[in-house]
């Protein structure tokens, strides 16, 4: 009873502990896998917010092969000869350009912050025009808008389309007009051509269009009528009588068309004529010709200003529909939508009844994980039938070197398997002391095994050199299959041992009928040997960190070497017993037993032994035993390979998602400074909030190619104007590359525009801002609170020693003419959904100013810049009074140098890109 007690423990606490290391593995599996999808689903999460930002900046196939070059090698990158540039050529499409009229009334009717919240508004509204017709918006150049439409995709009614993308506008402009209590109009023009559209530089990338074409729509536009819509005769000639028309007599008002011979014409806006013509190409027509009053909008806009600590403004209180869901009605943005607001209360509702029941998601998790697994496991086939093992090898080895931290624990469970299987055989036969030396033995030599394996996961409690030696076990695989199969043979052993030991110690009574010895012992239970080998077996399915094939052998030598001591060496013991279990039978009484050992005919009652001998019976059930341990084994290591393939699978998800996730990041922070760019990401912004920040003093400079004009041809020998552009690339990407360096990382650049070169100092989050900076402003002195201002002084000259390199190596005569002014300034954001990212003051108008009426080959700047930069060593020469527009007559200088030259911190001076040095 003792020995069947000690048995069944045993089973039980081998069985509790397997239970509890599979459990432990698949939760651990699980969470693993769970947080990886969390992780993951967050990055994409985070990813789709970069891609979105990045397709309202970028049309998709420009974005698209941005980031396959950014994917390139370093080695491929360096086999260029040029600078990458992305422009792709198309045919027929029609360009708007639509400028405010009266904005300088305007500017001096609001603040700055007005006018650039009131801008934001309005281009906001106008983006969400642009989707409604289809149109492409390309850039917002202060108070000037141009789109395109026909590019990427093109439409058969692109004229149409730009059209009515006019007229709406043209409509919109009223709001304005009605808020401010001024004479704003828009003028539009509209031209039908050939565009070349892409991005050039490598910084601050912004999608924009030249060619002939472009300047004519933007001539048609200076040329056009406030509240009227100008087209040309190619626009005119795409047109099919949609709309009534009107001779324009553009070349009256614009000497540029007159030059060219255009011929234009105006759009009569008549109300039932142009319904009509919208509806016939599936779209709305303006709000106001549909029927809408202009006295149904608000004189006032609800607009509730916040200044944040950071100094940002933003509007609140604004949300309207997406564009997508726009209705013809221009209503008010600034009063929210009803619908929205429940939408997205309602689609808040939901997310926060997910977050709660957290059994639920668990519970769709788990059946996500299942329906991997199958199509994984069953239908992928990605594993060998019989061995198990991966077909890719990688992946094989991989799943070798995983470190298994349960590994002591399966130790752990060869000693109690050692300790109860010696208590059974003490029980059976206490008199035999091999019983109690293998014990010890074996239960040492299994103690010295599990201390080596436990060192690995407890390396504080052991010594470096164990637990280095543990951790080269657990990671090599040959090694950890040798120390497993070492304690599956003590265990075989010792049992064999015992096993041939209790056979020779009951030799003598086993031949002798008189003997009292053979009465108790292995004779008397021999069967329970064999049970402590079935023990063994279960030692060894337990063994977590040996594949099934291992196991399998280790259970082979086990059954291999049981079955020939029982038919061999334990064969009398065996017979004996069967003849001491026969006698005893009842034969009056039937049953199952009895009906077993049929007596042999022919034999005597005392030589009839039953039909199965034990000890073929005893090989059989150990046999079966061992074929259910090795299905369970097999079962189990499917579990642990399938559980591998969920965890690598969302691991290796997790990790493209995140490599995606940081070249979106990097082609977006490349769009946008980063300080902005990591406010649009972070949640969902409306269209009308406004992204703004005023800073007290930085500078600006414009930089221009005025005879680049003069250069750029559209002839076949230059591909339609490509290859003229490519070179412009060229000089605009060294320039970018300036900024590289240390020297200049205090100075933006904020754009192009055509061959124009805009950037800013001082305007980083960090640097000089009213909300970042104000508290450190006072302790700085003049000479530290301007250095940006120096900084940018030598970008300028930087950039005309670049252009100089650039000449002699390609022999040309390119010249800058530059332009620089200091001041406040309002950095922002226009449109949440198409950002576009500029600063607004007048600092930024004279800077511009300054270039446009200065010289070519000179850096112009007015007399307080000049006597700031002359504190730093530069060097002027004095112009004079010129007249400036909006601003009369401003002393200017020419800045001609400086008297120390600029030396980094490390001790070098400037590195300009391909630059030719001559050491004559």
């Amino acid at each position: 009873i003792l020995a069947n007690v000690c048995l069944y423990l045993c089973a039980i606490m081998v069985g509790v502990m397997s239970y509890y290391m599979a459990d432990r593995k698949h939760r651990k599996a699980f969470l693993e896998a769970r947080q990886s999808l969390e992780v993951k689903m967050n990055l994409e999460e985070q990813s789709q917010q970069q891609e979105n930002l990045m397709l309202s900046i970028l049309p998709k196939h420009v974005a698209d092969e941005m980031l396959k070059d950014m994917k390139k090698d370093e080695s491929q990158k360096d086999q260029q000869q040029f600078n990458t540039m992305y422009m792709y050529r198309h045919e027929n499409v029609s360009i708007l350009f639509a400028d405010i009229v009266g904005f300088t009334q305007l500017s001096s009717a609001c603040s700055a912050q007005e006018l650039v919240k009131l801008l934001n508004e309005l281009f906001a509204r106008f983006d969400k025009l642009a989707a409604k017709y289809h149109q492409l918006r390309i850039k917002i150049l202060g108070d000037c808008y141009y789109c395109i439409c026909g590019l990427p995709d093109y439409r058969e009614d692109h004229a149409v389309c730009s059209i009515l993308m006019g007229l709406a506008m043209v409509e919109a402009i009223s709001y304005v007009r009605e808020k401010t209590k001024t004479g704003v109009d828009m003028r539009v023009g509209v031209h039908t051509g050939t565009v070349l559209g892409g991005v050039l530089g490598q910084k601050r990338w912004q999608y924009d269009v030249w060619s002939t074409d472009v300047t004519v729509a933007n001539k048609m536009e200076a040329g056009g009528i406030p509240g009227r819509v100008h087209i040309s005769q190619s626009t005119m000639d795409c047109l099919k009588g949609e709309f009534d028309v009107e001779p324009g007599d553009g070349g009256s008002r614009c000497e540029y068309l007159d030059e060219k011979g255009i011929e234009t014409y105006l759009i009569i806006a008549s109300k039932p004529e142009v319904k009509k013509t919208a509806a016939q190409h599936g779209l709305d027509g303006p709000a106001l010709l549909n029927g809408a009053p202009a006295s149904s909008k608000p004189s006032s806009p609800a607009l509730i200003e916040t200044k944040e600590p950071n100094g940002s403004i933003h509007t609140s209180g604004s949300t309207s529909e997406e564009p997508e869901e726009q209705d013809a009605q221009a209503d008010n943005p600034s009063f929210p939508n009803p619908r929205r607001r429940l939408r997205l209360q309602d689609l808040a509702d939901r997310v926060v009844d997910a977050s709660e029941d957290e059994h639920e998601l668990n519970q769709l998790l788990n059946e996500a994980l299942l329906e991997r697994e199958s199509a994984q496991v069953v239908k992928k086939r990605n594993t060998f039938l019989l061995s198990m093992r991966f077909m890719d090898p990688e992946m094989e080895t991989r799943y070798s070197v995983e470190k298994e931290k349960q590994s002591g624990a399966a130790f752990s469970c060869s000693c109690v398997v050692l300790l109860c299987t010696a208590l059974v055989e003490i029980l059976i036969d206490p008199w035999l002391m091999t019983n109690y030396m293998t014990f010890v033995v074996g239960e040492v030599l299994l103690l010295i095994l599990t201390v080596c394996s436990l060192a690995a996961i407890f390396p504080r409690a052991f010594p470096k050199k164990l637990v280095a030696f543990s951790t080269w076990i657990d990671r090599t695989r040959w090694a950890r299959n040798t120390w497993a199969m070492l304690a599956i043979f003590i265990l075989v052993m010792a049992n064999v041992v015992d096993m041939l030991s209790c056979l020779q110690y009951h030799t003598g009574p086993v031949n002798s009928t008189t003997g009292t010895e053979a009465e108790d012992g292995c004779v008397e239970n021999p069967k329970y040997y064999n049970y402590v080998a079935v023990l063994s077996l279960i030692a060894t399915i337990m063994l977590v960190q040996v594949s099934h094939m291992v196991k399998l052998t280790l259970m082979l030598l086990v059954t291999g070497a049981v079955a020939v001591i029982n038919i061999y060496a334990w064969r009398p013991i065996f017979d004996e017993y069967d003849r001491k279990r026969f006698q005893e039978h009842d034969f009056p009484v039937v049953t199952l037993e009895k009906m077993q050992v049929l007596s042999t005919p022919g034999l005597n009652g005392t030589d009839r032994l039953p039909l199965v001998p034990s000890k073929y019976s005893m090989t059989v059930m150990i046999f079966i035993m061992m074929l259910s341990f090795y299905y369970f084994s097999r079962h189990v290591e499917k579990l642990a390979r399938t559980l591998f393939l969920w965890k690598i699978e969302v691991h290796d998800q997790k990790e493209r998602v995140y490599e995606m996730r940081r070249w979106n990041e990097a082609l977006v922070t490349n769009m946008l400074p980063e300080h902005v760019a990591r406010h649009f990401l972070g949640s969902k912004k409306r269209d009308e909030e406004l992204y703004s920040q005023s800073y007290d003093e930085i500078g600006v400079m414009f930089a221009s190619l005025p005879n680049f004009a003069d250069f750029y041809t559209e002839e076949s020998i230059n591909n339609g104007g490509i290859e003229c552009l490519r070179f412009l690339n060229e000089i605009i990407s060294d320039f970018d590359s300036l900024l590289d360096n240390p020297k200049f990382r205090v100075i933006t650049k904020i754009k192009t525009i055509g061959s124009t070169y805009m950037a800013a100092s001082g305007v980083t989050p960090d640097v000089n801002t009213n909300g970042f900076a104000n508290s450190n402003k006072e302790e700085k002195s003049d000479r530290e609170r301007w250095q940006h201002l120096a900084d940018l002084a030598d970008f300028a000259l930087a950039m005309k020693d670049t252009l100089t390199n650039i000449n002699n190596q390609s022999f040309n005569n390119f010249m800058l003419r530059i332009g620089m002014n200091k001041g406040g300034v309002l950095a922002g954001v226009i449109g949440a959904r198409k950002p576009h990212y500029d600063i607004w003051g007048n600092t930024v108008n004279v800077a511009s100013r300054m270039e446009s009426t200065g010289v070519m080959g000179n850096i112009q700047v007015v007399e307080e810049t000049q006597a700031i930069l002359r504190e730093y060593g530069f060097r002027f020469v004095r112009r004079g009074p010129i007249f400036v527009k909006g601003k009369g007559e401003l002393l200017t200088f020419f800045l001609k140098g400086r008297e120390k030259p600029a030396v980094f911190p490390n001790g070098s001076s400037v590195t300009l890109p391909h630059q030719v040095v001559d050491n004559s």
